[in-house]
């Protein structure tokens, strides 16, 4: 292949006279994408089918051959890059993490806190510098047993199922709520980063490779250890069902 990718897209879209806030209106792929597709710096991208698809949709977008673009991208590039899609981003993508010297400072105020309390229980107050009998748990008034407290109902939790995610390795995470939405828009999560819990009716969600921890309702949901994509639905009941490539969401 003489052209790179990248240069058969650019050459088309300036025969086009298009600019690039132009095709990320109507491709829905975000700007920084498309140009690094055109500049062909592949390790922008979330890569794997992610890439792919996005070479495809927009070699259709300017009316050129998105599948033998895609097969180019898959003979020239893809043999030399690492099979996980989840590799560098920039800065701004990544969720913002505390200084070090807050989180210390942080931790020492809940020690102190802890240590009072301690002392509280272990030695409490009371009146003549005695300790007072412990009291039975219910009274006797007038001859009669007080009764008992009454319990309040128990309150009713909102309908829906709740998920956390927390990466075990860098990751790319995408996770859609009920109505579409993006809750996680196409980030790539490094090791140990927590994200949510989030609600909702329903969820779609994708991993670019399977270094996370994915909690429905509290309980962890077995995710294949796999460099390769994954992606599953989530209904209100908390069944996972896992994705065709087609299926999983890009948040693109």
């Amino acid at each position: 292949m003489d052209r790179g990718v990248g240069t058969i897209l650019r050459e088309a879209r300036n025969r086009r006279k298009l600019e690039l806030p132009e095709v990320e209106a109507a491709t829905k792929i975000r700007f920084r994408y498309l140009r690094a597709i055109e500049d062909e710096e592949w390790d922008v991208l979330p890569g794997g089918f992610y890439t792919r698809g996005f070479i495809r949709t927009y070699a259709s977008f300017l009316s050129l051959d998105g599948d033998r673009l895609v097969e180019d991208y898959r003979e020239s590039v893809e043999p030399w890059h690492r099979a996980d899609p989840a590799r560098s981003q920039p800065s701004g993508d990544r969720p913002p993490t505390a200084p070090r010297g807050v989180l210390f400072a942080g931790l020492a105020v809940l020690a102190v806190v802890a240590v009072a309390v301690a002392a509280i229980v272990a030695f409490p107050t009371g009146g003549g510098g005695g300790s007072s009998p412990a009291r039975p748990e219910r009274e006797v008034l007038r001859g009669r047993e007080a009764p008992s407290r009454v319990k309040a109902p128990p309150t009713r939790s909102k309908p829906g199922v709740t998920v956390r995610l927390t990466a075990s390795a860098e990751v790319w995470a995408c996770l859609l709520n009920a109505k579409g939405e993006p809750l996680v828009n196409g980030l790539i999560l490094e090791a140990g980063t927590e994200e949510g819990p989030f609600r909702s009716g329903s969820f779609t969600v994708s991993f670019g490779n399977g270094e996370v921890k994915m909690l429905i309702d509290g309980r962890e949901a077995q995710i294949p250890a796999t460099s390769s994509p994954v992606g599953y639905a989530i209904d209100s009941a908390g069944k996972l069902t896992e994705l065709e490539e087609a299926e999983r969401p890009t948040c693109a």
